[in-house]
């Protein structure tokens, strides 16, 4: 469920050390399958471990997960680094936001999971956010953007070069193209 590689898995170990004895960790997410979604790690002392805490066993320590976060925590990746300007941990859960839908999900599920996953957050970063509306009998996926994208002067570009291209590669055969039903209105929100 969740990989930590050698390298936190030492920098944990080295953490642990100065803890009393039978401290693990915990990693979490708080407001799982929500925009707001965030991980950590904590320590994780013997007797705050619960019933229904699954445990992640390493050569040195013991990983807890509470069971509302295990399946927010797929794919999950600890990782520890150095350079020359420091240290830092670092904690990926793609799933974090919004749990993962199986490779074999109805067809809309699949899109709505690729445009809230990869697309909202590009988005997010000019006030904009598209939703998927429908998907026609011929393959089209009808998108509703808001926010920045209502009215900016680069949406065709978005649709076009980025959203449906991606979406033409990653679902290949089964989308066609993708079509804007937005009434786009120029205005102080929207990003130029």
């Amino acid at each position: 469920m969740i990989t930590i590689s050698e390298t936190a898995q030492a920098h944990f170990v080295k953490l642990l050390s100065q803890q009393a004895e039978g401290t693990s960790i915990r990693v979490f997410v708080v407001n799982p399958g929500t925009a707001s979604a965030e991980c950590g790690v904590s320590y994780c002392p013997a007797d705050a471990v619960e019933e229904d805490d699954i445990a992640i066993p390493f050569e040195h320590f013991s990983a807890y997960v509470d069971a509302d976060s295990k399946p927010f925590l797929e794919e999950a990746e600890i990782d520890f680094t150095s350079d020359q300007m420091g240290s830092q941990l670092t904690l990926k859960a793609p799933n974090a936001k919004l749990k993962k839908v199986a490779d074999d999900a109805p067809l809309f599920d699949r899109v709505d999971y690729f445009l809230k996953t990869e697309v909202n957050p590009q988005l997010a970063g000019h006030g904009g956010e598209c939703t998927l509306m429908d998907i026609t009998e011929d393959g089209f996926a009808i998108l509703q953007f808001g926010g920045g994208c209502n009215g900016c002067s680069q949406i065709d570009v978005t649709v076009k070069d980025g959203i449906e291209k991606q979406l033409l590669e990653t679902m290949a055969g089964e989308i066609k193209g993708v079509r804007d039903m937005t009434e786009h209105e120029r205005g102080e929100h929207s990003y130029y």
